[in-house]
């Protein structure tokens, strides 16, 4: 019973910091669409919303930034931040954050092409001679990032690298399926530019808060209320906003085998190796 009693305080105590004292809990996050992004300066995405819905039924008051990924990073590390919004989980995180056992959402990595230049691989020696569009403060996996077989080419958001690639100034995009398909159809190019089927890897997303007193247990209560809402209608019907049924004809030929995937250890990773 003492035990009990003393994680209840230490959770109490936790919640109490961030509503009865008029702070609140600090996030930061990058826009990655359509998983957390601005609209009109309006915070929305699939991520965001279910967060902001369980903060609120915690009854947590949140503050909210958006920046680039490299400063997210270094702020949560500097304590400047409490958390930070969707996340991949390494063991090299392990020692400064804690996360939910629950995650937010799944991500699925996989290469984009202009139709009239079809790319068809079965792993990265295929690609040998080619060009690809990459993001700027994402690291990649050590295969993916020091193959010599192809160039890797950053561009300042996804939306040039999608530009570049319609253009024919690059082979190949690389980035996450939904967000592939939010910028293609955001850009009018739905007839213009194809996901190839092979998934270069999966990676599950977290809302992950900096290892402080209390902050273990809040995530617990977060993993917690997180994996209840999942179960109501309401998350189903989030899930179904944010799914792009609408362009899935952009994918006329692209039924995923189950055994698709690409070696786990060619993993693609949104964190950044380093903070400035």
């Amino acid at each position: 019973m003492p035990s009990f009693v003393q994680l209840l305080t230490a959770l109490l105590i936790t919640c109490l910091s961030f509503s009865a004292h008029s702070e609140k809990l600090r996030i930061v996050t990058e826009p990655w669409a359509p998983y957390v992004y601005l609209e009109n300066g309006k915070p929305m995405g699939l991520d965001y919303e279910a967060t902001a819905l369980v903060f609120q039924r915690l009854g947590i008051e949140v503050e909210w930034q958006f920046l680039p990924w490299k400063r997210c990073l270094a702020m949560v590390e500097q304590g400047q931040a409490d958390g930070i919004l969707d996340i991949f989980q390494t063991a090299e995180r392990d020692s400064q954050l804690y996360y939910p056992s629950e995650p937010l959402s799944e991500v699925e990595f996989v290469l984009f092409y202009a139709n009239a230049r079809p790319r068809p691989f079965q792993s990265l020696d295929d690609l040998r001679g080619l060009t690809i569009g990459v993001s700027p403060g994402y690291t990649y996996s050590e295969a993916f990032r020091n193959s010599s077989a192809f160039k890797r080419e950053p561009a300042p958001t996804h939306e040039a690298n999608f530009g570049k690639l319609s253009k024919g100034r690059i082979d190949l995009v690389i980035t996450d399926r939904r967000v592939g398909q939010h910028v293609i159809k955001s850009l009018g190019l739905e007839n213009q530019i194809s996901e190839l089927p092979m998934v270069i890897s999966r990676q599950k997303q977290y809302l992950a808060v900096r290892r402080n007193v209390g902050m273990d247990l809040l995530a617990q209560r977060f993993a917690a209320e997180l994996k209840r809402f999942k179960r109501e209608p309401a998350y189903a019907q989030l899930s179904a906003r944010y799914a792009n049924q609408d362009i899935t004809n952009l994918l006329p030929h692209t039924n995923l085998p189950a055994a698709g995937d690409l070696d786990a250890r060619q993993t693609v990773e949104q964190q950044e190796s380093s903070t400035p």
